[in-house]
Order: C-alpha cells, then sequence, then structure tokens
C-alpha cells in the first residue's frame, strides 16, 4: 500500500526558515511525481512545488519561487521543501502527495493522490 507521509512543520518568525520532508513508501510501480501543496481554511488545496517523473525538473508556483527549493535523497523516494523568507502568507497545511507518470514529462494535476496528514506550518509576522 502506498503510503506518504510528512514532516518538518513548526511556527516561524516571519524571515525564518523550515524544512519539510516528505517520504513515499509501498510504491510498486514507477515512475511518479511527487509534489508539495499547500491548504488554509476554506480554501482548496494549492501546488507549491512539484518534481516530474524523471526528476530532472521542478516547478514552484510563482509565489515561492526563489524562497523554497525542493531536493531529494539520493536513491530515496523522498522529496525535502526548504522553505526560506518564509511571509506570513507561506502559512497552512501543507501536505505531499504522488502522481502516476501518463506520457507527458509532467504528471497531471488531477492524478495526485495518495495524500499524507500534511504538516502545519505557522509564520508569524
Amino acid at each position: 500500500q502506498v503510503r506518504v507521509t510528512e514532516s518538518g512543520g513548526g511556527s516561524v518568525q516571519a524571515g525564518g526558515s523550515l524544512r519539510l520532508s516528505c517520504v513515499v513508501s509501498g510504491i510498486t510501480e514507477s515512475p511518479h511525481c511527487i509534489g508539495w501543496f499547500r491548504q488554509v481554511p476554506g480554501n482548496k488545496r494549492d501546488g507549491v512545488a512539484r518534481i516530474n517523473w524523471s526528476r530532472d525538473q521542478t516547478w514552484y508556483t510563482d509565489a515561492v519561487r526563489g524562497r523554497f527549493t525542493v531536493s531529494q535523497e539520493n536513491g530515496k523516494d523522498t522529496l525535502d521543501l526548504q522553505m526560506n523568507l518564509l511571509k506570513p502568507e507561506d502559512s497552512g497545511m501543507y501536505y505531499c502527495a504522488i502522481a502516476p507518470r501518463r506520457g507527458s514529462i509532467w504528471c497531471a494535476l488531477a492524478d495526485y493522490g495518495a495524500w499524507g496528514q500534511g504538516t502545519q506550518v505557522t509564520v508569524s509576522s
């Protein structure tokens, strides 16, 4: 059974940094994309950063580009999210999810699933 586990959230003041980790286990077939998403109460879950199934391209939403960076541990099915220069608007529940390859270099957003339990990030001004 596929399982996605997030960790690393917390509370920090604006300008600070946090590092989130996502571990994927139980994958029986590959390749797959991994993504980080953020949700605040009353809003839908939005993409923050993603890596494609071949692990050679990354995507960031405009609001975090230049401040957030994803990385992987060699040989492991993980995706860390390094968040620097945090702003209050970065606050929310952060979720990690995976999506199967369908043919394009990027996985379809609608295919993301196996959501983790989420990790809370709170940035105070």
